[in-house]
């Protein structure tokens, strides 16, 4: 039970949204844009400390096929740093389709939302039954 940050990591942004076990409902929450590692994971830190969650998630991409590529790997490799920086726990869920739901809609918070529907799709996952 508790707060569930998720990321949708991108090389320049990072949309990040915020739910919680009991409501199970995935919002918006703000868009990292720093472009060094530091600044970006000092702005993460923040948001750990205020959100305390006890799980991160971070959407996973790959070809419509389910193959990896670059991303693939970079994605995987910022999951562990979270895990690793902060001690919070870690999984990765399919993101091949958030995109696609989003793709007609512009502007910055646009990867707010990804990681909402991201999230959402944790949620829906894992249904408690």
């Amino acid at each position: 039970m508790g707060t569930i940050l998720c990321f949708d990591f991108g090389l320049k942004r990072i949309g990040v949204a915020v739910g919680n076990t009991l409501l199970r409902q995935a919002q918006p929450l703000t868009v990292i844009s720093a472009e060094a590692n530091d600044a970006k994971f000092a702005a993460i830190s923040v948001l750990i400390k205020e959100w305390q969650p006890t799980l991160c998630v971070v959407g996973l991409p790959s070809h419509p096929d389910g193959t990896e590529h670059e991303l693939t790997v970079r994605c995987r490799r910022f999951a562990n740093q979270l895990n690793g920086r902060f001690g919070v726990a870690t999984v990765l869920v399919d993101e091949r389709y958030s995109s696609a739901v989003l793709s007609q809609r512009r502007g910055e918070l646009i990867d707010a939302e990804a990681a909402a529907i991201i999230l959402q799709q944790y949620f829906n996952e894992h249904a408690e039954s």
